[in-house]
């Protein structure tokens, strides 16, 4: 394993969790949506894997940050699970992403790029 990868995936785990919250705030997605979306506007940073993202869909819906419900099915469209922020989720996403400006704002002073 390259060394950059090593470091680039650690980073991206720490970060995950506020950017799906950050996707689901305007409105409900599914799973397959969000998946899209981030690789959409990271330019391709994050491309995350089914296996990566439920597991954080989960977790997220264990902590009370979203909500999920199935739609109805539709002619030959199977169901799908929609997730939506919930206020808990609304706060914590407020919360890590003040702790996220912190930490980030504190590299840049050691890395000296204030």
């Amino acid at each position: 394993m390259k060394l950059k990868d090593k470091y680039e995936s650690q980073m991206k785990k720490g970060v995950l969790d506020m950017l799906v919250l950050k996707l689901l705030e305007e409105n409900e997605k599914y799973g397959y949506q969000i998946i899209q979306e981030l690789k959409e506007k990271s330019n391709d940073r994050f491309l995350l894997k089914e296996g990566t993202l439920y597991p954080i869909l989960y977790r997220l819906e264990d902590d009370n940050y979203i909500e999920s419900r199935w739609s109805e099915p539709q002619g030959k469209r199977v169901p799908r699970k929609y997730y939506i922020l919930t206020e808990n989720g609304r706060t914590a996403l407020r919360e890590i992403k003040a702790l996220w400006m912190d930490i980030t704002q504190n590299v840049f002073k050691i890395m000296g790029e204030e």
